[in-house]
């Protein structure tokens, strides 16, 4: 620190003390004396931007005055003036005076004013204006908010024996809290936060303080007083050093803002100006550089990594050197050691190893790793960290320059450079210095090389000489050098810096120069190290200007050498292409990999693989080079001369330079063509121009290539025109055609190409794939082979469209009888499972016809599958109307239907209740019906079995009350169903099932309503026939008495209908009659068989006959009740009332039962 005085001095004259006079700061002209004051003026202040300043006086008042020198406004306290100060946010200005103090702003008309217990002595705001601390005689430290108002009160221990003669806010903004300097005449400084809380101890003082202030941003504290003299401080009380001694007290101290500017004020009317000057102190070693910070720090940064440490000294840093793990400190009384914690190159953590306490007189210092090197003028001293002086060097002149070379432990070198030009090397433990070389001039920088063969110096004009050590011969000079540093990784390769430039060289190549801030002080690898101004930088420098001399050269080697200091991708590519193209692999192989190409590597590991296997020419080598590198014309003239024309070819065909391979070829090797054109295609396929590929393969003979790309794209024509000029024994490129035809749905153009090669059977697999069955039944008409092929698929889609009839008949013609059974019984579980029982009985109603259908070859299981699928068809039909009662809200069937319904269900319901009806809602359903058609007994009988039954919760209620309810009601039930053969009346419900509780005689319910038909089943005698009993019941002879006019047959081939005109009943004798009164009776069901002349005498319209298919038999019905309209479906044999059929056939256009459609013929 260095400190640069200018002084003026100020003759006052008692009769003018309440003048003050206004300075200008530059070179300490008086600009104005300012009169205003009756007294003498003890303090002035300005505000923070500078646009007015307040002064002071021993007359009570106090004077605003502008930047012009003008005073605007004057007010007065009770006391004289002993300080003032601006707010530095609201230029709100506090004046305090013995007694209190004011606070006035400019949009105040009158200053608030505070009365205090003590004089006041000294004042200052916090940074953001908030809060203003007052110091006072008694000791105390009060500090207000802005209204005036007490917050925090600090109590000095020495109380009014150490009055605050000084206080000072840190204005730096990095600091968390406002920190408070107090500086008492109790020779103490103190540092407090705004909550009144002390940092640290205080700081004892030799003399008493008159004035603290702080440096703009806060780092350093300037305080006077009755020393005589300004000493300069760290922000936290530490004493570095005497800025100015004086005569006299030093009464005031300022530092000029955002400056390094101190100005004193002393008791004998000094004023005195310093500027002072912080010197860089710091040290270097490689990639570790240690420096002053804060004058009482060091930073040790580490300039790859930016790492840093800080080690708190707490006293002024003088001096410091680094080298290795070792770090030295020099203090105002002692030097301290510091080692590193561990070898890593990495690490940061530094402790003391040993602590040398003496003071020392030193120009400059140097560790070593077991001593330290102490130089004052010509006089070298080497001492142990004990501090024993072992060695002593005195040389003949000044020393300019010292440098630690490195070496064993304890045995370090060390370079010496003299004022008198001389180069000497001197080792710790050799008391006899060695001259390396002499110079006429004076030394300003040493460095010597990795191998210590190469000396640079720069001398004191500035040029920098470069000799080699053993032959002391001057290799090469540069101009303009104000420091040199060898790289100290590489050899040949030194920088320097001068004029603003950075210099590279490297062996005796020309220099290479580009700009720099800055002084180089290290070259490591390809970083420069740049001091600029207090900060050390670590520069990265392409060091691809020397690594292009190199290559210039071909010296291949010693340019991968400057490149692994650190040289951009592309240097690297063009070292690596250069050794390549000059056939160092090995060199060329290490660069590649740096960029990782692996394309030129595997390039070079299949060169090196050919030079093993005895390949040694280095033509056909440098050729495979030049086709990796795009130079073909070059490559093929390479492989022509080597004999390698095929070669040649090959590149130029996977270049895709067609026209260049032809010219190459030539037009005498047509084999070569034909290979050119093959591959000439494949490029036009790969670039998105198909139809001309497809014509080159065509013309190359490729056919299968050709109708890929045109199958691929759908070009239908160009296909067939291809497969119709294609050899029918060409098969394989025919069957892609048609696969393609297929593909596009071109069912023709495939039908033709399968044709054409003769492919029945992918013929009748394609008809089938494209569902165009006829021409798939054509073709198994001619072939019946494909049978199977045909028909199961077929039939297979016809159950998925519903169209099971056909389907059936085409398993039964494909031989799957077992099929078909097996899809109808699936569909029938899902229809039943999904709760669809209209469909579950049309379903089972259609597997007993197919089983039927299967029963004239395998009679006996199908029979019985028969009887029970059509049995399970009737229960589903009816039980679908019981679903729709009990689960939707309306009912479309009259209650009598349902009822009806309800009955025949319990009738013929077997233990064994088939899976989805459910036998709570049957009898639910019948209570309701019962109850509502006066069944009061049945409607109770099925109360009564529900309670016997789990019954869901949606039903429990409306049971229970039932059940209730119909206790109410006559036990009785209304008319039973009457027996039409022997005219029994039967019960609601008959635990015999349908049948007749007397004769046994089955019942013949209507299909729709469930009514009993007036019908009796007949058998013909064993004798008659079903045709003979045909031809007896056609052979009807018209009567002529009134029956044949209330009679009418209508048939209109499909249906069966009677219906009955106007005329009465015929008293003469039915024989049928006769013969059914005659066999009924008995517990055992006696069924009415008929003889001829029974049958002769029947008439026609009073039969009814269900023609099934064999095996059964047909089965014949006699309607006793001729007035009563009855209809049959031909399809399914089921019996309805004519008019419920009509109206069901008009709502549905088909049966009801079986959905046959009303217009299909029988």
């Amino acid at each position: 620190m260095r400190a640069v005085l200018n002084t003026f001095i100020v003759h006052l004259n008692f009769t003018l003390f309440f003048l003050f006079q206004v300075y200008d700061a530059t070179d300490g002209s008086i600009i104005q004396p300012l009169k205003g004051h009756k007294d003498i003026v003890y303090c002035v202040a300005y505000a923070k931007d500078g646009k007015r300043f307040a002064s002071g006086s021993a007359d009570k008042s106090i004077i605003i005055w502008t930047s012009k020198l003008e005073g605007i406004l004057k007010y007065t306290h009770n006391d004289s003036i002993q300080c003032v100060a601006y707010n530095p946010v609201t230029h709100q200005l506090a004046s305090c005076s013995s007694g209190d103090f004011g606070l006035w702003s400019p949009e105040q008309k009158s200053v608030n004013k505070h009365k205090v217990s003590s004089k006041i002595t000294c004042c200052g705001w916090t940074n953001d204006g908030q809060y203003l601390a007052l110091g006072m005689m008694n000791g105390v430290v009060s500090i207000r908010n802005k209204n005036g108002e007490e917050k925090v009160k600090i109590e000095r221990p020495g109380g009014s024996s150490s009055p605050i003669w000084s206080i000072a806010w840190n204005p730096s903004k990095d600091e968390h809290n406002d920190i408070l300097a107090v500086a008492d005449w109790g020779q103490k400084l103190s540092f407090y936060q705004l909550s009144g809380k002390q940092i640290g101890k205080d700081r004892t003082l030799t003399y008493d303080p008159c004035c603290v202030g702080y440096f703009s941003k806060g780092e350093y504290i300037v305080m006077g007083g009755s020393d005589k003299q300004a000493s300069l401080y760290t922000k936290d009380g530490v004493r570095l050093g005497t800025v100015g001694e004086q005569n006299s007290w030093v009464w005031t101290c300022r530092v000029k803002p955002d400056s390094n500017f101190v100005v004193l004020g002393c008791q004998d009317g000094t004023i005195a100006c310093y500027q002072l000057i912080f010197s860089t102190v710091h040290g270097l070693y490689k990639d570790r550089y240690a420096y002053r910070d804060s004058m009482t720090d060091v930073i040790v940064q580490h300039l790859i990594t930016e790492q840093k440490v800080r080690i708190k000294c707490r006293e002024l840093v003088r001096k410091i050197a680094i080298y290795r793990n070792r770090l030295a400190i020099q203090l105002p009384e002692k030097i301290l050691i510091y080692e590193l914690y561990s070898d890593d190159s990495s690490d940061m953590h530094y402790r003391v190893k040993e602590k040398i306490c003496r003071k020392f007189e030193c120009n400059l210092l140097v560790v070593c790793s077991q001593h330290i090197i102490l130089c004052q003028e010509k006089r070298l001293q080497c001492l142990s960290f004990n501090s024993v002086r072992e060695k002593e060097w005195v040389m003949e002149s000044l020393i300019r320059y010292i440098k630690v070379i490195g070496g064993p432990p304890g045995r370090e070198g060390l370079l010496v450079g003299l004022k008198n030009g001389a180069i000497l090397k001197i080792f710790v433990d050799n008391p006899f210095p060695i001259t390396l070389l002499k110079l006429t001039t004076s030394v300003r920088c040493l460095d010597m090389s990795a191998s210590r063969n190469k000396l640079a110096v720069v001398d004191e004009h500035n040029t920098l000489l470069v000799y080699d050590i053993k032959s002391k011969e001057l290799l090469f000079q540069e101009p303009n050098a104000n420091s040199v540093a060898w790289n100290t990784q590489c050899e040949d390769m030194l920088c320097f810096s001068g004029n603003g430039y950075l210099n590279i060289k490297a062996s005796n190549f020309p220099v290479h120069q580009q700009k720099m801030q800055g002084f180089m002080v290290g070259y490591n690898g390809s970083k420069i190290f740049c001091l600029h101004v207090y900060s050390m930088s670590a520069v990265e420098v392409p060091q691809s200007a020397p690594m292009y001399q190199y290559l210039e050269r071909k010296m291949f080697k010693e340019a991968y050498q400057i490149a692994c200091l650190g040289v951009t991708d592309s240097d690297w590519r063009d070292l690596a292409t250069e050794a390549l193209e000059g056939l160092d692999f090995e060199t060329a192989k290490k660069a590649f990999i740096r960029i990782r190409d692996l394309r030129y590597l595997e390039l070079i590991n299949s060169i090196e693989e050919r030079k093993k296997r005895g390949e040694n020419d280095n033509d056909l080598f440098l050729a495979d080079v030049y086709a990796y590198q795009g130079k073909f014309h070059e490559a093929a003239r390479l492989y022509k001369r080597t004999g390698h024309e095929s070669r040649a070819l090959s590149m130029y065909t996977d270049l895709r330079m067609f026209d260049y391979a032809k010219e190459f070829v030539g037009v005498t090797d047509p084999k070569s063509s034909r290979m050119l054109m093959t591959k000439q295609a494949d490029w036009a396929k790969s670039s998105k121009e198909p139809r001309a590929a497809a014509e080159m393969y065509l013309s190359a003979g490729e056919h299968l290539k050709a109708i890929d790309i045109i199958g691929e794209h759908g070009w239908a024509d160009m296909l067939i025109d291809i497969a119709r000029k294609l050899d029918k024994a060409e098969r394989e490129p025919l069957a892609k055609c048609a696969l393609h035809f297929k593909r596009l749905k071109h069912h023709g153009y495939a039908s033709e190409t399968y044709s054409k090669m003769g492919d029945l059977k992918a013929l009748v697999h394609l008809h089938v794939e494209t569902r165009h069955w006829e021409e798939a039944f054509s073709l198994v008409e001619k072939h019946p082979q494909f049978k199977n092929d045909v028909f199961v698929p077929y039939a297979q889609w016809l159950a998925e469209n519903d169209r099971f009839e056909e389907a059936q008949k085409a398993f039964h013609k494909a031989g799957l009888q077992n099929e078909a059974v097996k899809v109808l019984e699936q569909l029938t579980q899902n229809a039943v499972v999904e709760n669809r029982f209209n469909d579950a009985g049309y379903y089972y109603w259609m597997l007993s016809m197919q089983c039927l259908d299967i029963a004239k070859e395998q009679r006996g299981e199908m029979l019985k599958k028969f009887e029970r699928f059509q049995h399970l068809a009737e229960l589903y039909h009816v039980y679908r109307s019981i679903q729709r009662y009990t689960d939707e809200p309306f009912s479309s069937h009259m209650p009598d239907t349902l009822f009806n319904i309800c009955r025949f269900l319990l009738n013929n319901l077997t233990k064994d209740i088939p899976p989805g009806i459910s036998k709570v809602n049957t009898l639910y359903a019948l209570a309701k019906q019962s109850r509502q058609l006066g069944a009061y007994k049945l409607a109770r009988y099925a109360y009564e079995k529900l309670q016997e039954l789990h019954i869901p919760s949606r039903f429990q209620e409306s049971i229970e009350l039932g059940s209730l309810t119909i206790r109410s009601k006559p036990f009785h039930d209304k008319e039973g169903m009457m027996c039409y053969r022997c005219s029994t009346n039967n019960p609601l419900l008959n635990n015999q099932g349908s049948v007749c509780i007397n004769c046994r005689q089955p019942f013949i319910y209507c299909a729709s309503s469930y009514d009993v038909l007036p019908l009796v089943q007949f058998y013909l005698e064993e004798d008659i026939s079903d045709e003979d009993a045909l031809s007896l019941i056609d052979l009807e002879v018209p009567h002529t008495d009134q029956r044949a006019a209330r009679w009418q047959d209508i048939d209109n081939g499909d249906l069966q209908s009677l219906r009955m005109d106007e005329g009465l009943d015929d008293e003469e004798e039915d024989p049928f009659t006769a013969k059914m009164s005659f066999e009924q009776g008995g517990s055992n069901f006696v069924p009415v068989k008929v003889s001829r002349p029974v049958l002769r005498a029947m008439s026609r319209r009073d039969v009814l006959i269900k023609r099934w298919p064999r095996p059964l038999k047909w089965e014949y019905f006699r309607s006793l009740l001729p007035e009563v309209s009855i209809t049959m479906c031909p399809t399914c044999f089921k019996m309805f009332h004519s008019e419920d059929y009509e109206l069901l056939v008009l709502q549905h256009n088909c049966c009801p039962y079986c959905r046959r459609p009303i217009d299909e013929p029988n």
